[in-house]
C-alpha cells in the first residue's frame, strides 16, 4: 500500500482537480479512500469505477453509482449490492434467482423488497443454504411457510427470524404439527452417524466445529432451539422447561430473556455455570430480591453484570461498586438516577460509587464542583472531562493529583491551549495523556510536538490541523507508515505539496 496516497485520498482539503489526478493513478487501496469521500462527484465515481474494478461495490454502498452505471452481467457483485440497498431492478432480481452460481442466489435471498415471484423461486431453490438465507430475512408469511421445509438448516433460520409468528416458533421448539426434518448440512456431506472434529484440518470443509448428525440432525435441532430461545417472538411459556436442560447453551439463552418469569429466574440463579448467572444478573426482568441474592455471588462476572442491570437497587449498586471492579463505565442505573439519588451518590462514603456518578456529563454545577474537589483521584479523573469546569478548577485538579488525573483533564472540551501545553510538557507525561492531547481541538503546535514522544500520539498529532505545515511535510517521510498516512490526510498540508505527491 502507498500510505501517503491512501491518506491523501481522504484529505478533506484535497482540491477537486487533484482528486481527478489521484483517480488516474489510484490502486485498490487508494480507490477505497476516494470512494468514501463525501465530495466525490458522480462523474468522478464513474471514472474511478472504470479504472479500479475493486472500487465499484464501495461506490455502490456509498450511493455514488446507480442502476444506469452498472452492467449486471459484467459486475454481478455491484448489481447485488444495489439490490441489497433496495435500488436494483426486478429484472435483475429475476436473473439472479436463476443464476447458476449459488453464492449469487444466496446473496439475493438476503436482499429486501424482492418481487413475490422471485421469493417464490428462492423458496424452492435446490440448495438449502439459499433457502435458509431467505428464511432469515423474510416476512412472517414466508417464514411461516418455510417452517415445514424438509431441511433442518432452513428451520433453524426460521427460528432466528423475529418476524416468524409465535405459533410457528412454538411448533419449531416442540416439533408438534411439523413433519420431521429429512436433511441437515451434516448428513448432506457425510455418512451418519458423524461428529465433526473440532480440530478438523480439511481445507474444503465448512461444517461448524462439533456439528453432528446421527439421523436426527441433533446439532442443527439444538441450534434451532437456541435461536428460538433468543427470539423475543417465541412465547416464554414454551421455554420455561429449558431451565434445567442439560445443554448449558440453552440455559444460557433462556437467562437473557426479557420476559423471564420470576420462578424460572430463581432456578437459573442456582445454575452451576457462572456465565448463565451473569446473563441472568444483567436481565432487567429479574426482581429486586433476586438481585440482592446475586449481589453476593462471587462467580465470574456475575457482580459486574449485575451492576449493569438498569433496575438494580441503588444501595445494591453502591455495594457492588466497592465489591467488584466495574471500571469507568457510565451505568444505565446511574443515568436513570433521580435528582435525590444523584445527591445521595455524591455523598456516598464509597469512592467507587462517587466515581460512577462522576462519569455523568449532565450533573448540577454544585455536585460537579464538589466531585472536582473530591480527595479521591479516581473520582476526580472521572469528573475531569465534565463540561463547565473552569481553567482554574482543571489546573487545581492536575496540581493535586498529577498524572493520575491528567488524561481526564486533557479530555475536557473546555481545556485551554496553555493548560494542554502544560500537561504535555509535564515531567514524563503518561502516554494516555499525550494521546488525548493529540486529538484535542484546542491543542497548539507546542503541545502537539510534545506528543511526538509516543508512537500512537505521534500518529494522532500528525493529522491535527494545528500542526505547522513544514512539520506535516516532514512527517510524510516518517518511518512509521501510519504517521505518514495521517500527515497526508492532514487538511493543513499545503496544496502545492499535495500536487507534488501525486504522480503525473
Amino acid at each position: 500500500m502507498n500510505h501517503v496516497l491512501h491518506g491523501l485520498a481522504s484529505n478533506a482539503a484535497l482540491p477537486p482537480e487533484l482528486v481527478d489526478r489521484l483517480i488516474t493513478v489510484a490502486d485498490a487501496d487508494v480507490a477505497t479512500g476516494l470512494a468514501r469521500r463525501p465530495d466525490l462527484s458522480h462523474a468522478q465515481a464513474v471514472t474511478l469505477a472504470s479504472r479500479v474494478a475493486e472500487s465499484v461495490v464501495e461506490l455502490v454502498r456509498a450511493g455514488r453509482l446507480t442502476v444506469v452505471d452498472i452492467d449486471p452481467l459484467a459486475r454481478p457483485d455491484a448489481a447485488l449490492a444495489l439490490l441489497d440497498e433496495g435500488s436494483g431492478t426486478p429484472e435483475w432480481a429475476r436473473r439472479f434467482a436463476a443464476d447458476p452460481v449459488r453464492e449469487h442466489r444466496e446473496r439475493l435471498a438476503a436482499c429486501p423488497g424482492l418481487p413475490p415471484d422471485v421469493v417464490g423461486m428462492l423458496t424452492v431453490d435446490p440448495d438449502a443454504r439459499v433457502v435458509a438465507e431467505l428464511a432469515l430475512w423474510s416476512p412472517s408469511d414466508v417464514a411461516a411457510g418455510l417452517a415445514a421445509h424438509p431441511h433442518a438448516e432452513v428451520r433453524r433460520a426460521v427460528a432466528v427470524n423475529e418476524a416468524t409468528p409465535p405459533t410457528v416458533l412454538t411448533a419449531l421448539v416442540t416439533g408438534e404439527g411439523l413433519p420431521p426434518a429429512q436433511r441437515c448440512l451434516v448428513c448432506d456431506r457425510e455418512e451418519t452417524p458423524f461428529v465433526h472434529d473440532r480440530q478438523c484440518g480439511r481445507l474444503d470443509c465448512d461444517l461448524l466445529p462439533g456439528a453432528s448428525c446421527d439421523g436426527s440432525h441433533e446439532s442443527t435441532v439444538h441450534d434451532m432451539r437456541q435461536a428460538a430461545l433468543r427470539n423475543p417472538s417465541t412465547p416464554v411459556e414454551v421455554l420455561v422447561g429449558f431451565a434445567e436442560h442439560p445443554s448449558m447453551l440453552l440455559r444460557w439463552a433462556l437467562a437473557a430473556r426479557p420476559d423471564l418469569p420470576g420462578e424460572v429466574g430463581g432456578r437459573l440463579a442456582e445454575d452451576p455455570v457462572p456465565g448463565v448467572r451473569a446473563d441472568l444478573a444483567e436481565n432487567p426482568a429479574i426482581d429486586h430480591a433476586l438481585m440482592r441474592a446475586l449481589a453476593s455471588d462471587r462467580g465470574h462476572d456475575v457482580q459486574r453484570r449485575l451492576a449493569h442491570n438498569p433496575n438494580v437497587p441503588l444501595d445494591v449498586l453502591v455495594h457492588l461498586a466497592g465489591a467488584t471492579r466495574i471500571g469507568p463505565t457510565l451505568l444505565p442505573r446511574i443515568v436513570a438516577a433521580s435528582p435525590g439519588e444523584v445527591e445521595e451518590l455524591a455523598r456516598s462514603a464509597v469512592p467507587a460509587a462517587r466515581m460512577l456518578l462522576a462519569l455523568r456529563r449532565d450533573l448540577p454545577a454544585g455536585i460537579r464542583d464538589a466531585l472536582a474537589a473530591d480527595p479521591d483521584a479516581k473520582v476526580v479523573r472521572a469528573v475531569a472531562p465534565h463540561p463547565g469546569l473552569s481553567e482554574a478548577q482543571l489546573q487545581a485538579m492536575a496540581d493535586r493529583h498529577g498524572a493520575q488525573v491528567a488524561s481526564g483533564v486533557a479530555a475536557n472540551p473546555d481545556a485551554t491551549p496553555p493548560l494542554l501545553e502544560s500537561l504535555a510538557r509535564h515531567d514524563s507525561p503518561a502516554k494516555r495523556t499525550l494521546r488525548v492531547i493529540a486529538r484535542h481541538p484546542h491543542a497548539t503546535a507546542p503541545a502537539l510536538l510534545a506528543c511526538f514522544s509516543d508512537s500512537r500520539a505521534r500518529q494522532a498529532a500528525a493529522g491535527h490541523p494545528q500542526l505547522p505545515p513544514h512539520v506535516i511535510v516532514e512527517l510524510l517521510a516518517d518511518p512509521d507508515p501510519q504517521v505518514a498516512e495521517a500527515a497526508a490526510a492532514n487538511p493543513s498540508l499545503p496544496p502545492a505539496v499535495m500536487s507534488d505527491l501525486i504522480p503525473r
